[in-house]
């Protein structure tokens, strides 16, 4: 039995969960509303203020989507409830991120500015300190959309294992490399 999928998930006061019968579950809580389209197979128990997730076999099908359903229905709870926070640094020389509205630029060493449409489900600041690096604060109620943001911007600047330039998240430890070594 899978470890993550039969643990219960409790229900805070204050968060709706119903399921309809094309198997989507939606869930409502204070700050906002999420849907889920669940496989054919699995189902949904709402009992006493616990969530559970059933599968009908053992099959490896089966026992893979029981604990990856459990999984996005404790984070759409959690999201609902709490909201999700990721934050990334800008680490090199000159490189900078503003942002207005939903639109974030970037200046991540290249000949040109990157202009980056964040999507309106989630909220972008940016904080830049003297001394430290640029920040970048992203906060959404869905967390695989923040997570595939965040990636997104990630990917246009890696961090390189030589000097650790490059977009990180906060407290993300890079590996460096030596480099060459000296001259004789």
């Amino acid at each position: 039995m899978s470890r993550v999928g039969k643990k219960p998930i409790s229900i805070p006061s204050g968060v709706t969960v119903s399921v309809d019968k094309a198997n989507v579950v939606t869930v409502k809580g204070p700050k906002g509303e999420l849907t889920q389209e669940l496989d054919r197979d699995i189902t949904i128990e709402v009992k006493e203020g616990e969530l559970t997730v059933l599968r009908p076999t053992e099959q490896i099908r089966h026992r893979a989507l029981h604990g990856l359903y459990r999984a996005l229905l404790a984070n759409m709870i959690k999201g609902v409830t709490d909201g999700f926070i990721k934050k990334l640094e800008l680490v090199g020389v000159g490189y900078k991120a503003v942002s207005t509205g939903n639109m974030l630029d970037l200046a991540l060493g290249y000949s040109h500015n990157i202009i980056f449409d964040i999507p309106k489900e989630v909220k972008v600041t940016t904080e830049t300190l003297k001394g430290k690096n640029p920040e970048i604060t992203l906060e959404s109620i869905d967390n695989q959309l923040l997570g595939a943001v965040c990636a997104k911007i990630r990917s246009l600047r890696k961090p390189e294992p030589y000097k650790g330039k490059g977009v990180r998240f906060v407290g993300e430890v890079v590996r460096k490399k030596a480099g060459k070594s000296a001259g004789k």
